[in-house]
C-alpha cells in the first residue's frame, strides 16, 4: 500500500493524474467536493472516500479506516 498525494490546479489536471494513478487506488476527496455538479457525482461512482475537514476527529477517523482496509486487503 502507498499514499499519493495530488494538489492539482485546475480540473484539466485530473485527465493527466488519471493516467499515472495505480489501478487499485482509491482516492480520498474533501467533501466540498460531492456537492459539485457532475465532478461530484464522479467521484461518488468511482468510490472516493470523502472527507469532511471541518470535523477533525471525523476525518481521522475516516482516513484510519481507509489505512487499515489497505492493510487488509493489500494482496501480493
Amino acid at each position: 500500500p502507498f499514499v499519493i498525494v495530488c494538489n492539482h490546479q485546475a480540473s484539466l489536471d485530473l485527465m493527466g493524474m488519471v493516467e499515472v494513478i495505480p489501478e487499485r487506488c482509491v482516492p480520498i476527496a474533501k467533501r466540498e467536493l460531492l456537492y459539485l455538479g457532475t465532478v461530484g457525482w464522479a467521484c461518488w461512482l468511482s468510490g472516493t472516500i470523502f472527507i469532511d475537514r471541518r470535523r477533525r476527529d471525523a476525518a481521522i477517523e475516516v482516513i484510519a479506516r481507509t489505512a487499515r482496509a489497505m492493510r487488509r486487503e493489500n494482496v501480493r
